[in-house]
């Protein structure tokens, strides 16, 4: 297994975050295309992990929030490759390349049925419950330095 980022979207590592993002987001979720690919994309580091086979099985993005915190988004595990262990491999991988940068602390949305995978990862709960794309999140942090 390896992990490959761009911020490059007209890269294939991006054009393969995008397949996964699709396939769990807008046709599991049905979350709006026009708001799963937003404004944000050129922005984003967008990270893939591929399996032995060179199949891209999931993905994340972050993005700068100033005052040395990165957002993380669109963290997401094809459904023909979860239980496997990938979402904890490429959160890794990700913070892992975070480590590395001057920034400070990790923010993310947790859709609240993936809550207890960040709690294991070591992100803390923040604030209240809030709808984003009709789905119910909590505001978790981790603090990398």
């Amino acid at each position: 297994m390896y992990t490959l980022h761009t911020n490059n979207t007209l890269s294939p590592i991006y054009k393969d975050a995008l397949a996964i993002r699709k396939e769990v987001f807008i046709k599991e979720q049905q979350v709006p295309p026009k708001r799963e690919i937003d404004t944000d994309e050129e922005q984003a580091i967008h990270f893939v992990l591929y399996n032995t086979q060179d199949t891209p099985v999931a993905t994340v993005r972050f993005l700068d929030a100033g005052d040395s915190t990165v957002k993380v988004q669109r963290m997401a595990v094809a459904k023909s490759a979860r239980k496997n262990g990938y979402g904890k491999i490429i959160m890794q991988e990700m913070e892992n390349y975070i480590k590395k940068t001057t920034y400070q602390k990790i923010t993310l949305g947790a859709q609240i049925s993936a809550r207890d995978f960040y709690h294991h990862l070591g992100y803390q709960e923040e604030g209240e419950i809030f709808w984003d794309a009709g789905i119910q999140h909590i505001t978790m942090v981790k603090f990398v330095h």
